[in-house]
């Protein structure tokens, strides 16, 4: 999967700085579905470092087990395209392009005087 294959599908980079800590795209990424569910879920896939499959979920960082909706094998796009179907079939459907979800940034302090 690749960045250009992930934005045709809908999806948008949850982070898009790069950081000398964070791992390269081959290691591992997060997307966020610009479209929400009927009932307001949003759809995140993502790459974990070191994990070779992508997982999808509505929470952005799924750490249980259960809060993972599929998971799928890291070139399967056509298992990838069937479980995004599957996700919103189960949630009532496509509803409204939905704002993304902020990300936290490091901003300084500034003293206010």
């Amino acid at each position: 999967m690749t960045d250009s294959y992930l934005r045709s599908l809908g999806f948008a980079a949850v982070s898009t700085t790069r950081g000398a800590n964070q791992p390269t795209f081959r290691q591992a990424w997060r997307y966020q579905h610009e479209v929400a569910t009927q009932d307001g879920a949003r759809l995140f896939i993502e790459h974990p470092l070191g994990i070779e499959g992508c997982r999808l979920s509505s929470l952005a960082a799924p750490l249980a087990r259960q809060d993972v909706f599929a998971t799928v094998a890291l070139h399967d796009e056509s298992g990838l395209e069937a479980a995004i179907e599957n996700f919103y079939a189960a949630h009532g459907g496509r509803g409204a392009v939905a704002a993304p979800v902020a990300t936290s940034a490091y901003l300084p302090y500034r003293r206010q005087q």
